[in-house]
């Protein structure tokens, strides 16, 4: 486990995170780093919330990067009230991982609100070659904070994930099945029963989000 600090285009100071596997644990894994990105800073989040699945990550043979957003936890800078600023941290973050880590493709996962803020980087980062949405909130209250950031994942032609608890309290199964109907390339879908939004934020769901992710990331186009 290492500490770095990445500098965004616009001056703020990120703290990030890296989980790097053993070498046997990454000799039998896929060339790719896992990109983390945590939900809304508004309300707490931070990159901590995402440690269980980034040593989840790890264990299977993958490199996890966490990092907390502007104005989040360690890092500089000003939260920003619709994500949109943020979309520079995920930029410059995924920046630095292609020229430091040099994988051969990067997976962005996006828990609550990083997942649009993720979502709004999957054309504009560097080798990101999929993306996995944790509770996307794509509900109307919802929306009118995070609507501005819809268009950009559902119109990239990147494959996606979209993991859901059936009782997500900002989104519907029926809201998420009718926005993914003009989804362009392959869109995976996970339905987790009975889970709500805030649960699959916690611990008790990170080794299923683990293997949702390496799953999935086997399953890419090598």
């Amino acid at each position: 486990m290492e500490w770095t600090t990445v500098e965004t285009g616009d001056g703020a100071k990120l703290s990030v995170r890296l989980f790097k596997p053993s070498p046997a644990e990454a000799a039998a894994a896929e060339d790719v780093a896992v990109v983390l990105v945590h939900p809304y800073s508004i309300l707490g989040g931070v990159q901590g919330l995402l440690r269980g699945i980034a040593e989840g990550v790890a264990r299977r043979g993958y490199t996890a990067v966490t990092f907390d957003m502007r104005g989040a936890g360690r890092s500089t800078g000003r939260a920003s009230l619709t994500g949109s600023a943020e979309v520079g941290d995920v930029v410059a973050v995924c920046g630095w991982v292609a020229e430091n880590i040099k994988p051969r493709g990067i997976l962005l996962v996006g828990s609550s609100a990083g997942a649009p803020i993720a979502g709004s980087a999957v054309d504009k980062a560097d080798r990101v070659i999929g993306y996995v949405s944790i509770g996307y909130p794509f509900g109307l209250m919802a929306s009118i904070l995070f609507g501005r950031h819809h268009d950009a994942v559902l119109k990239s032609e990147k494959p996606k994930l979209f993991i859901m608890g059936t009782k997500d309290g900002f989104t519907s199964v029926k809201q998420l099945q009718n926005k993914l109907k003009s989804a362009a390339g392959r869109v995976d879908t996970h339905l987790i029963e009975g889970a709500g939004h805030f649960q699959m934020e916690g611990p008790a769901f990170d080794a299923q989000m683990v293997d949702l992710i390496v799953n999935f990331i086997n399953s890419l186009p090598k």
